[in-house]
C-alpha cells in the first residue's frame, strides 16, 4: 500500500490550513452528507448508517438518536495551536456543555453534536490536518505513545516517527477495516519507563537497541494480547527484539491473524487477548512468524518504511525570544514546578504538564493555552493518556514566566500525575452502557484530595481511576485505587454503587497487574471509604513501603474490613439523597443501559 503523506514531529507543528483535502477525506465527508439525507428520508437502515459513522469517529450517545459524540484522533498526542483553536471553536459553537474531553487514548471528544452539523465539523477538522477516521469501530484506533517521546532522558530513541508512520500506513488500510473488534497500539521509548502503558494494549512496542554484526541496530520488544474491559488480560511478550525494518510487517502479520481467527459471533470475546489466551503465546508466536514471512515476501509496508524520516526534533525556532520576566515571588510556583515540570534530555529545556481536571477544557482555556504555547515553545503541545496537556521545549529561564501566564489563564493547577490527578471516563453523562456518572464521583473525589490529602507526601504517588461500568475506559483495573460503576437494590430501590479495586498498576517492559476486587460501596459513601483506606495506609505502612506494597501485604480481607462500615446506607425514608447518583442530583437513580457501539 503506497503512503502518500509522511509527517515528522516538526511538520506536525506547521500551522497551516489545507487548501484541498485528500480525495479519501473529501469523499468521506460528502458521503456523510448523503447518508444523513438518506437516513432522514427513511431510505437508509439506521444500522447501516451506524457502521459508517463509527468508521468515521462518530458515536451515538445516551438519550438521543440525532446527537452524537465526535472523537478526534490526536495521533500519538501531537497537536498544534491552530488545531487546538479549531477544536475550541467547534466546541464553543456546537457542544452544548462547552467542554472538550481529553481521553485516555490521547483523543479529544466532543459531545451532543447535532447530526446535521457533523459533515461541516469533519471538514473543519480536515482543513487543519485532523481526522476522526477510524477513531471508533472495529479498526485500529488512535495510535498512542509516551508523551515524553523525544525528550525523555531515559529513552533509547524517539519512537514518534515510528508511531507516526504506523498510524498513517494503516489508516484506511484494507487489512483493518472490518476486524473482529477494535485494536489498540502503543509505543514506549524506554524499557525503563511506562508512560504508554504497553501492557494493556493489543499490540505494544518498546524501544530497544542491539549490537548485531558489530553495528548498533534499533528495534522494539513487541507485546501482544493485552486489554482491559470486563475480563482484563496483561500483554505477553511476542518478540524480544524486532528490528525497525520489520515493525510494520510485524503489525500487519498480527492483524491478519486476528482478522482470520478472532471471534466474530460473540463480541464480548472478540478482542485479540482472547485469541492469544485460547491458543497460548507459544502457538501464537509460531503462527505469527509464519504469517510475517508471507507479509515480507509480498513486500507489504516496504515502500512506506523507507520514506520514514529519522531526524531528531530540534529546539523550536521563535521569531521573538520566549518571555522570561516574572515577579520574584509567585505563590505556589515551587510546588507547581516540582509536580508539573519535567526536565528534558535536551539540556536547558523543560516539559510542563498542564493539569486538566476530569480531562475537560473549555474553549477559552484552549485558546489561551494555544497562545501560551506559541509564545514559549513555538506551539509544542501534546495530549497525554493521563487526560492532561503537555507543552514542552520550555527554556529553563522561562518557567516562572510560564507559570504566571498559566496562572492568569486558570491553567496552573499543581499535582499533575499525582493522587489528585484523577482519571475518569465520560460515564452516564453521555455513554450508552455506563451505569453511573463517573464524572460526579471524580468531582467529589477531587474535593477530598484538594482538602489536604492531595498534598500529603506519602500519598502523592497513588493513582485513582474511575469508570462508569466494567469496561474500564477509565482504566480502573490498573489503578492503585480503582472504581467502576455498579448497582444494587436497597430498600426495594436501585442504588448507585462503585466496585472498589485495589492494588493495580502498570510498569516497565509491558508489565500490567490488575487490582483485586474489595467491595461494592454506595456512590455517596465512596469518598469516605477512600479516605479510610488512605488513612489506614498512612498508619500501617512500613518505612519504605508504597501503597501497592502495603495493600498486597494487608490482603483483601483487611481491606474489606476497612471499608465495610461504608457499604451500608439508611432506609430511603430516612435519607433519600443517599439513593441518588453523584453527578446527577435531584433524580431517582435508574440503570439505563443501552446498546453499546464499541463493538458495532
Amino acid at each position: 500500500m503506497a503512503l502518500r503523506e509522511i509527517q515528522t514531529a516538526a511538520e506536525v507543528f506547521e500551522e497551516r490550513m489545507v487548501k484541498e483535502l485528500v480525495p479519501e477525506a473529501e469523499a468521506e465527508i460528502r458521503r456523510f452528507e448523503t447518508e444523513i439525507a438518506r437516513l432522514e428520508q427513511g431510505e437508509l437502515d439506521p444500522d447501516d448508517f451506524k457502521k459508517f459513522r463509527l468508521e468515521n469517529g462518530v458515536y451515538g450517545i445516551r438519550g438521543t438518536t440525532d446527537r452524537h459524540m465526535i472523537r478526534v484522533k490526536i495521533r500519538y498526542g501531537f497537536i498544534n495551536p491552530l488545531q487546538f483553536e479549531c477544536v475550541a471553536d467547534i466546541t464553543e459553537k456546537h457542544a452544548p456543555n462547552q467542554l472538550a474531553h481529553i481521553t485516555t487514548r490521547q483523543d479529544i471528544q466532543l459531545h451532543e453534536i447535532k447530526r446535521t452539523d457533523v459533515p461541516g465539523i469533519l471538514r473543519r477538522f480536515a482543513e487543519v490536518g485532523l481526522t476522526t477516521r477510524e477513531a471508533c469501530g472495529n479498526t485500529i484506533r488512535n495510535v498512542t505513545a509516551s508523551h515524553y517521546a523525544g525528550i525523555s532522558p531515559k529513552e533509547v530513541f524517539d519512537v514518534t516517527p515510528y508511531a507516526d508512520l504506523l498510524s498513517l500506513y494503516f489508516l484506511r488500510h484494507p487489512v483493518c477495516q472490518s476486524l473482529p473488534r477494535k485494536f489498540k497500539i502503543a509505543f514506549e521509548g524506554s524499557p525503563e519507563e511506562d508512560y504508554a502503558k504497553v501492557g494493556i494494549h493489543d499490540l505494544g512496542f518498546v524501544a530497544q537497541k542491539r549490537v548485531i554484526d558489530g553495528k548498533e541496530v534499533r528495534g522494539f520488544s513487541v507485546f501482544v494480547g493485552g486489554g482491559l474491559g470486563t475480563i482484563p488480560y496483561p500483554a505477553q511478550l511476542l518478540e524480544e527484539f524486532c528490528p525497525i525494518e520489520l515493525y510494520l510487517p510485524t503489525t500487519e502479520a498480527v492483524l491478519r491473524i486476528f482478522d482470520r481467527n478472532g471471534e466474530r459471533k460473540d463480541k464480548n470475546r472478540a478482542r485479540i487477548k482472547f485469541l492469544v489466551a485460547k491458543w497460548g503465546i507459544e502457538a501464537f508466536k509460531a503462527e505469527f512468524l509464519s504469517e510475517r514471512r508471507q507479509v515480507i515476501a509480498t513486500a507489504s509496508g516496504k515502500e512506506a518504511f523507507w520514506k520514514i524520516r529519522f531526524e531528531e526534533e530540534k529546539p523550536p525556532a521563535l521569531k521573538t525570544p520566549p518571555p522570561t520576566e516574572a515577579p520574584s515571588v509567585l505563590p505556589g510556583y515551587e510546588e507547581w514546578l516540582r509536580s508539573n515540570a519535567f526536565e528534558q534530555k535536551q539540556k536547558g529545556y523543560y516539559a510542563v504538564n498542564v493539569r486538566c481536571p476530569l480531562g475537560d477544557m473549555v474553549p477559552d482555556q484552549m485558546r489561551k493555552l494555544a497562545k501560551i504555547a506559541r509564545a514559549f515553545c513555538a506551539g509544542r503541545m501534546r495530549t497525554t493518556i493521563a487526560q492532561n496537556m503537555l507543552i514542552y521545549w520550555i527554556p529553563k529561564d522561562s518557567l516562572k514566566a510560564l507559570y504566571q501566564r498559566l496562572s492568569e489563564a486558570g491553567l496552573a493547577l499543581k499535582g499533575a500525575n499525582e493522587i489528585r490527578d484523577i482519571t475518569r471516563c465520560p460515564g452516564a453523562d453521555t455513554c450508552q452502557i455506563a451505569i453511573t456518572h463517573s464524572k460526579g464521583l471524580a468531582a467529589e473525589m477531587a474535593k477530598l484530595f484538594e482538602d489536604g490529602l492531595g498534598g500529603d507526601e506519602t500519598l502523592k504517588g497513588i493513582t485513582v481511576k474511575i469508570s462508569g461500568c466494567t469496561n474500564s475506559c477509565g482504566q480502573h483495573h490498573v489503578a492503585n485505587i480503582g472504581f467502576h460503576g455498579a448497582s444494587k437494590v436497597v430498600d426495594n430501590r436501585a442504588v448507585p454503587h462503585y466496585q472498589l479495586m485495589v492494588g493495580g498498576y502498570t510498569a516497565q517492559n509491558g508489565l500490567a497487574v490488575f487490582g483485586k476486587r474489595i467491595a461494592q460501596i454506595p456512590a455517596k459513601r465512596t469518598p469516605d471509604a477512600t479516605r479510610a483506606i488512605l488513612e489506614t495506609f498512612k498508619k500501617e505502612r512500613g518505612a519504605h513501603e508504597d501503597f501497592v506494597q502495603w495493600s498486597g501485604r494487608a490482603g483483601v480481607q483487611h481491606l474489606k474490613n476497612i471499608v465495610e462500615p461504608f457499604t451500608t446506607i439508611p432506609s430511603y425514608d430516612d435519607e433519600p439523597l443517599m439513593y441518588e447518583d453523584l453527578g446527577d442530583p435531584g433524580k431517582p437513580f435508574q440503570v439505563q443501559i443501552g446498546k453499546g457501539e464499541c463493538a458495532a
